[in-house]
């Protein structure tokens, strides 16, 4: 059971559309999770299911027009970051949270050195001075392993590889020591080898400072190995939460059990087909009140078609939207 002075971060029934000339696109509808500090929560999905525009509405950086946070809440140490100004969300944006973005190749300036991108946040939200932010940002490069941090600061991006790049972007977000650290697919471009490298250290620097993390992706091999918990979103809603470990051991959800069949097993050999799931996801414009997995359920019945399941609460403080429980609750 969470305590609520540990709840660092609450989102509650969160909803951003997007209107285009084809209707409205219900990115995320109706989202809700809480961040415990320490804690490392997983958010799990395909490409399209809402992971990374949940983050973005959270950091109020949702592109308006054509998108736009409808409802909800954001509670920041029980303040409703969607309710405040624009200057006061640039204070706590970067500061109190801060996002690892998902590509780093575009993610620094190009024509800036490194050493003017970091110092330019540590001036902001520490109230420090030229040398001592510089002083900060050389000391944050050395914690995330840049070897002589002294002289790579001053490099422009293009002269780091892609990892260290990365670990820039660490230690960029980190460089405030903020309360929420959001990571969006932060090892997508890299090699197996340097992926490791970046999820311990994030892992490690997390533990150290007491931040809670986020970590979007759709490699369930990322969330077994760094999350307590994750959420599992589908067509912009999340249709699971649970442990890690009740998750991997038991999924409920369909789609859950889809998800994590269709990771290869080394174990299994090579003497059957790779699982995958049928069909693919949703167009979210204009869709129905249904449960959106119902085409590609293998276990699907009449009242999916007709009515999305509200959630159902379960054992061990884990929760399912579908059917196949509803009726059994």
């Amino acid at each position: 059971m969470e305590k609520e002075n540990d709840i660092i971060l609450q989102v509650k029934d969160l909803k951003t559309y997007f209107k285009t000339d084809d209707g409205v696109v219900k990115a995320v509808d109706g989202v809700s999770f809480n961040l415990r500090k320490g804690e490392t929560l997983g958010i799990v999905g395909e490409s399209g299911s809402g992971k990374s525009v949940t983050n973005l509405s959270v950091m109020k950086l949702i592109p308006s027009p054509p998108g736009k946070i409808v409802s909800g809440e954001v509670l920041l140490d029980g303040e409703d970051v969607l309710k405040v100004s624009d200057f006061d969300m640039r204070m706590i944006r970067g500061n109190r949270i801060s996002m690892i973005f998902q590509d780093p190749m575009t993610s620094l300036n190009p024509f800036l050195r490194i050493s003017t991108q970091m110092i330019e946040t540590i001036i902001l939200h520490q109230k420090l001075d030229k040398k001592a932010a510089k002083e900060k940002a050389v000391e944050m490069l050395k914690l995330v392993g840049i070897p002589m941090p002294e002289k790579r600061i001053d490099c422009y991006p293009h002269q780091f590889s892609g990892g260290m790049r990365q670990r820039v972007m660490i230690a960029m977000a980190l460089s405030c020591n903020p309360e929420v650290l959001i990571a969006d697919e932060p090892t997508t471009a890299l090699d197996v080898t340097i992926q490791a490298q970046i999820l311990e250290l994030i892992k490690d620097l997390s533990t150290r400072l007491n931040t809670g993390t986020i970590m979007i992706t759709h490699d369930l091999g990322v969330v077994a190995g760094m999350c307590e918990n994750i959420c599992v979103m589908y067509a912009g809603r999340i249709i699971e939460k649970a442990k890690t470990d009740d998750l991997f051991k038991d999924p409920k959800h369909p789609y859950t059990v889809g998800l994590i069949n269709s990771v290869p097993r080394p174990d299994k050999g090579y003497q059957q087909r790779l699982y995958s799931i049928q069909g693919q996801p949703p167009n979210l414009i204009n869709l129905p009140d249904c449960c959106p997995f119902y085409p590609r359920c293998e276990k699907h019945m009449d009242v999916c078609k007709n009515k999305y399941p509200a959630p159902v609460e379960l054992e061990n403080g884990r929760s399912v939207s579908c059917w196949l429980y509803k009726e059994n609750a």
